[in-house]
């Protein structure tokens, strides 16, 4: 028995360092990388889009930087991937709106129209969601600060026509 508990050391010993050679591997070597063109990112930064019209609109990773789009039309708008970085997004209209992986950082979406909305694995952290109308929207995955998302528990409804998700469930409400 000695000598097979010998073994069974030196195969965990063996496995050990294996797994530590396939990570310092990983974290040395360079992967490689896909830069995205100008073409493929349009950025808006500093945008001063009161009342912009961009419903309809496909804006796959788009960035608005410090965008000012207060009551800014995304209706029916393609935002997958889209970034907004303290983007003042006051009584837009996101109605119907695909925000799937999309971001929206330190931005203001009070009173924003989301209803309809498909925000599945969004992250919208530090973002502010007061008055926003949110029937029908799907949160799932989504990623928000618990105080917005408790927030938004109190008034969510609905279900979303695309993905067939309850916003209540999608949000996790108790």
């Amino acid at each position: 028995m000695p000598v097979l508990r010998f073994f069974e050391m030196l195969l965990c010993r063996w496995l050990i360092a294996l797994v530590l050679a396939l990570g310092f591997s990983i974290a040395v070597l360079p992967l490689s990388a896909h830069a995205a063109s100008s073409a493929a990112i349009r950025a808006y930064d500093d945008a001063d889009g009161n009342d912009k019209n961009y419903s309809g609109q496909s804006l796959i990773s788009a960035e608005f930087s410090n965008a000012r789009l207060a009551k800014a039309d995304f209706s029916g708008a393609d935002l997958r991937g889209a970034v907004f970085n303290g983007a003042d997004l006051s009584n837009a209209n996101f109605h119907g709106v695909n925000f799937g992986e999309g971001i929206a950082y330190l931005s203001d979406l009070s009173g924003a129209d989301l209803s309809d909305a498909v925000l599945t694995s969004a992250m919208m952290l530090r973002s502010v969601f007061t008055g926003a109308n949110i029937t029908g929207a799907d949160f799932s995955l989504a990623v928000l600060d618990r105080y917005q998302v408790v927030q938004l528990c109190k008034t969510a409804s609905g279900v979303n026509p695309v993905t067939g998700v309850s916003t209540r469930e999608s949000l996790e409400c108790k």
